[in-house]
């Protein structure tokens, strides 16, 4: 047990799925585990551990922002063992062939600071993600036919960011789409020698300003779902 998870030891697998929403994993894990059961509701942070094909999975809510992504990471990595832990979640397309309802994996994630940023200091460090974990969900991406694009996103410290040169410069430098998670997830497991990666549905357009409708969220969001676990277990 640790401050923000109620979990006994070995209640959580060693592959953990994230999404930000809580109840996005209880979607997740009664459509896809079974025998899921649920190892913690702290501060409503809701978190299943059941099987899929005969491997052990849990899939737990990471919150909003890259602050609560790293408490809830850091006592995944440190605490409980997760040696593998793959964000699910949404994204804001940033650019244009990058099309609503399409998948990016993200191979690096940009901010502009992370809550790992001061132990670095004055180096600006590039968080990367696992090459084989990226490898397996491109090729699962492919077996799929799903639209996928692979390549750098930015994790954002703010949701109402007021900085239209900043995103003006991502775009100009060909950065996939924006989340709020990623990078300091990928700090993370460099430090703790584990396997991370993003796999994110594109669920709104930085230029077009579509969006897509919450009826449709959890069809589209399944491709995400079944992408990640199939490359956790390749």
């Amino acid at each position: 047990m640790t401050p923000h998870i109620a979990a006994k030891p070995g209640d959580i697998a060693e592959t953990v799925l994230m999404p930000g929403d809580p109840y996005r994993a209880k979607w997740a894990a009664e459509t896809y585990l079974t025998d899921a059961v649920c190892i913690n509701e702290v501060r409503g942070m809701l978190g299943f551990t059941g099987m899929w094909n005969g491997n052990r999975v849990t899939i737990m809510g990471s919150g909003m922002g890259m602050p609560s992504m790293s408490i809830y990471a850091n006592e995944l990595m440190k605490d409980y063992g997760a040696q593998t832990i793959i964000r699910i979640g949404s994204c804001g397309g940033m650019q244009d062939d990058v099309k609503v309802r399409d998948v990016v994996l993200a191979m690096t994630a940009t901010s502009t600071g992370t809550p790992s940023s001061t132990i670095f200091r004055e180096i600006d460090y590039a968080p990367v993600c696992d090459f084989g974990l990226l490898q397996a969900a491109y090729a699962a991406s492919q077996k799929r036919d799903t639209p996928t694009h692979v390549g750098s996103i930015y994790s954002s410290d703010t949701f109402y960011a007021e900085r239209n040169d900043l995103t003006e410069q991502m775009i100009r430098h060909g950065v996939l789409a924006v989340e709020m998670e990623a990078a300091e997830l990928y700090i993370l497991a460099a430090r703790y020698k584990r396997r991370a990666l993003a796999v994110m549905t594109v669920s709104d357009h930085i230029i077009t300003g579509e969006s897509l409708p919450s009826d449709q969220r959890e069809r589209t969001f399944g491709d995400m779902v079944e992408i990640a676990l199939e490359a956790a277990f390749a």
